[in-house]
């Protein structure tokens, strides 16, 4: 099937409050044109430099989101235009997106990245220290960033049970930060579920997914 037609069947098995990044990450400019042309405009890229090459060459309401690891040193590269980045695990990565959003006037919406994998090739944080994170007062200084929500990537298994447990964890390590609101952290957003899962992580309180192979097709390693 065309990447119109496996993203129209995606589009139509979302709840209405259910946010679809369509991750395209390798793929070339012309394969997410025929996604924008299909009504899609929120893009998740996972390299910084390649993200913001397509920036450059598509059209300007898209919303580009960084779902990778993020270097701080790669950081300028992407604050005059990303929208979302999920994948903040650490309070000097916070602080450098700060710095760089306020060269730009801007504040950028970020999510904290929970760890609720086993694997040790995961990143993210531990709700402890999501939590201190967002009590701290050196926190309550950056004016230029945005705690909108959580994200969270559940362990590459077989086994549903605890991809499950890992997402209902999130959901709960959610519920608990979102009585921490501040000036700069209002949560309302759980970014969570991919490809394979997004259907059980929707059950389990997801209203953001991150849906790659299923549109584009299986990936172009590079």
């Amino acid at each position: 099937m065309s990447i119109t037609q496996n993203l129209n069947i995606i589009k139509n098995t979302l709840p209405e409050h259910v946010t679809l990044v369509a991750v395209s990450k390798t793929k070339p400019v012309s394969d997410i044109m025929e996604a924008y042309n299909a009504g899609q405009r929120i893009f998740g890229e996972n390299k910084i430099q390649e993200m913001a090459e397509k920036y450059e060459q598509m059209p300007k309401d898209i919303e580009w989101h960084m779902i990778g690891h993020v270097q701080r040193n790669k950081v300028k590269y992407m604050a005059s235009f990303v929208s979302l980045i999920h994948g903040v695990d650490n309070f000097k990565l916070l602080n450098e997106i700060n710095k760089q959003a306020l060269k730009h006037d801007r504040i950028i919406n970020c999510l904290l990245q929970i760890k609720i994998a086993e694997e040790d090739s995961k990143f993210g944080m531990t709700a402890a220290e999501a939590s201190n994170i967002l009590q701290s007062e050196t926190f309550s200084e950056l004016k230029n960033i945005n705690i909108v929500g959580l994200m969270g990537m559940a362990t590459f298994t077989d086994n549903e049970q605890q991809i499950e447990n890992e997402f209902k964890y999130l959901k709960t390590t959610f519920n608990e930060l979102k009585k921490l609101n501040t000036e700069n952290c209002k949560l309302n957003t759980i970014s969570m579920g991919m490809s394979g899962d997004y259907e059980l992580a929707i059950k389990c309180g997801s209203n953001m997914v991150r849906v790659g192979s299923s549109i584009f097709g299986s990936r172009n390693y590079i």
